[in-house]
């Protein structure tokens, strides 16, 4: 019992410390918790101390405590999975993941086959090759849930469907490794048809299990708390659902996360909120990261050697290579954004903890040698590590707060309106071509907002009743009277419009915080309006500098006109903008700029654009890329938002026709 206790204090004070030190290198904390197992077991401390403190004798209790901490944190992950996220994403989270299985399976088989000789022989081969390929072709459930969970990205789509996929490509992996395990017939292969009970299994959770667990809550709200009673019975839910799901060699991860995932939502915020907080903090500060230790005390590192590095490139090649591109054009079939499918793609390729245990099972049925298994547990880590940082430059940190805005907005039925703020100079009333303008830009992506912003300076001198005051009250009241009728204008094209006006002591100076207050989408800015750099410099949406005046033909009812684009490696932006004016003005789209703008001109006009290649016609409204050096000749010049989206023309064209906007 003694040295029980002191594996316990080693084993967490050693998963505090490297998982401090992982989240400080940007890594999530279970690549540290993992590498501190590691380090503790044979690969660093050998067999004579480390069998001492993590003998043979010393695992199995170590393991038992470390399932329970797992089994808690899974429950915790599917009571907070937001099931509105994933519903009716089915179809694409089945479609990504068998992309993100059948193509690394297969390549793992064809690697498998290719080095067979050096590793298996005899009736091994063919259990060998179906053993690579599913241990390709795994994502770690677990290890994914809990990258997830460190940056808030369950709460989104994104992590939704990642959650939904990796589901269903870790089912797929434990079924294909039951087979490997009856066809190299070792153990307990007699029973590997148990699998088969787990579509029975799901449905007895959601259509039987669910309805009763929703009778919690009126016994909650009649109790008023959590009573002991209430908890030992999810306590034996919970548990019970994860030795079915062993049993019927799934693993209980899974019956832990569904139990999770039937918990009553409607009405059952207060008792979820109270079970998290008597399980959460012991399952993730506790018993978690000791099950990440522990798997990493069965890991060896010291049978590498240089000869190996051949071997462990093919396996890193064909492991991520083979992810990444099968999740990818799987989420991309799904017309899911191409910045969403390589992130759902570099998560899936999370690999972790899930690896190492069916990296185990098949050096235990005798599937894999000792070196290979080696080579094989190094790749799980690589790409594991890999995923943390590889995610977090793909999808930043503010798309995540911005997915959780637009999540939470959702939740309360808000629609969030596409705002386009327009800074209107002096006089106001000659800006009807620039609010226009504006007002097609926000037409484009209903339902939208326009937002005038005037700023007025201060007259010069002191303002006293009786001598000057009646005079500037009148002149203010004109300057409201003319945004007045601005707005008016764009209420008739069917965008809501406000004002916002106010005298102003310094505009330079105040005209950037109200454009960062306004929190807009779209920025529309006349060139020479006081501050002009800093307001653009501030902004982190998409800017259209208005640099000379719009030509008059691009009223709405005017005579056509041709919309001209400067177009160049990056200036999608630009492109996008000019082609949202040609459509919904319904003029022609002129694309300058070699090579890339006539191979953009004949991508456009397949799509039943008006669109060509050639010299700019005399009178057309330019369009260019904001990259510090404006073209003379340009009218409007557009700066991207930050982490702008590559433009999808063929999803774009398709927005501007339908519905169409009242022009």
């Amino acid at each position: 019992m003694d040295l029980l206790l002191l594996d316990l204090v080693i084993v967490l004070a050693a998963a505090r410390l490297f998982g401090a030190l992982a989240r400080w290198l940007g890594q999530p904390p279970v690549i540290g918790e993992i590498v501190a197992g590691i380090l503790l077991g044979p690969t660093l401390l050998g067999p004579l101390i480390g069998d001492e403190l993590f003998g043979s004798e010393m695992r199995p209790p170590l393991q038992a405590l470390a399932n329970v901490g797992l089994v808690l944190f899974m429950f915790v992950v599917g009571l907070e999975l937001d099931q509105k996220l994933v519903r009716g994403k089915g179809r694409i989270a089945v479609t990504v993941a068998l992309g993100s299985t059948v193509v690394p399976f297969v390549l793992g088989c064809v690697l498998a086959l290719a080095i067979a000789g050096e590793h298996v022989g005899g009736d091994k081969t063919l259990p060998f090759v179906l053993f690579m390929g599913a241990a390709m072709a795994a994502t770690a459930f677990p290890v994914l849930a809990r990258v997830l969970t460190d940056r808030g990205m369950q709460r989104i789509t994104l992590g939704g469907l990642a959650l939904a996929s990796a589901a269903v490509i870790d089912v797929l992996a434990w079924t294909v490794l039951a087979v490997v395990v009856g066809i190299a017939g070792a153990g307990e292969s007699e029973g590997q048809w148990k699998v088969l009970l787990a579509l029975p299994y799901a449905l007895v959770m959601f259509l039987v299990v669910k309805p009763l667990l929703a009778r919690l809550v009126p016994a909650y709200e009649k109790a008023g708390r959590l009573t002991p009673g209430l908890l030992s019975l999810v306590l034996l839910g919970l548990i019970g659902s994860a030795w079915a799901t062993e049993w019927m060699h799934v693993h209980f991860i899974f019956g832990a996360f569904v139990f999770g995932a039937v918990m009553p939502r409607e009405g059952a915020e207060r008792l979820n909120h109270e079970i998290l907080e008597r399980l959460e903090q012991l399952a993730v500060l506790l018993l978690l990261p000791m099950f990440f230790v522990v798997a990493g005390l069965n890991v060896n590192l010291r049978e590498l050697d240089l000869s190996s590095l051949g071997t462990l490139s093919a396996i890193l090649v064909v492991a991520i290579g083979g992810k990444l591109l099968g999740s990818y054009a799987a989420a991309r079939t799904q017309r899911l954004p191409n910045r969403q499918s390589w992130a759902l793609a570099s998560l899936l390729n999370t690999r972790g903890l899930t690896e190492i245990v069916i990296l185990t099972v098949g050096l235990q049925k005798g599937v894999l040698d000792d070196e290979l298994y080696s080579l094989m547990v190094v790749m799980a880590l690589v790409t594991t590590a890999m995923t943390g940082p590889l995610v977090r430059r793909i999808y930043p940190d503010r798309r995540v707060a911005r997915d959780i805005a637009e999540a939470e907005r959702a939740a309360l039925g808000v629609t969030a309106a596409h705002r386009v703020l327009v800074i209107v100079p002096d006089p106001p009333a000659e800006q009807a071509p620039l609010v226009g303008l504006t007002t097609t830009l926000a037409l484009s992506r209903p339902p939208s907002e326009v937002v005038l912003g005037h700023l007025r300076p201060y007259p010069a001198g002191r303002l006293e009743v009786g001598s000057g005051l009646s005079s500037e009250l009148a002149e203010l009241a004109e300057t409201l009277h003319d945004l007045e009728t601005l707005a008016g204008g764009a209420r008739e094209r069917g965008s809501e419009t406000r004002v916002v006006s106010r005298f102003s002591a310094d505009v330079a100076g105040e005209l950037p915080e109200l454009a960062s207050g306004a929190r807009a989408d779209l920025l529309v800015l006349p060139a020479g309006v006081p501050g002009y750099a800093a307001v653009r410099d501030g902004a982190v949406c998409r800017v259209v500098t208005v640099s000379l005046p719009v030509p008059e033909q691009a009223e709405p009812g005017s005579e056509p006109g041709p919309v001209a684009v400067r177009y160049g490696s990056g200036d999608d932006a630009a492109a996008h903008v000019a082609l949202t004016l040609a459509m919904l003005w319904d003029r022609p789209l002129i694309v300058t700029g070699g090579n890339r703008a006539s191979a953009l001109a004949q991508r456009l006009s397949k799509l039943g654009v008006a669109a060509g290649a050639g010299a700019i016609p005399e009178g057309a409204l330019v369009v260019a890329a904001d990259t510090g050096s404006a073209p003379e000749d340009a009218h409007l010049l557009v700066r991207a938002e930050q982490d702008p989206d590559p433009v999808d023309w063929a999803e774009a064209v398709s927005a501007l026709r339908a519905p169409a906007p009242q022009l």
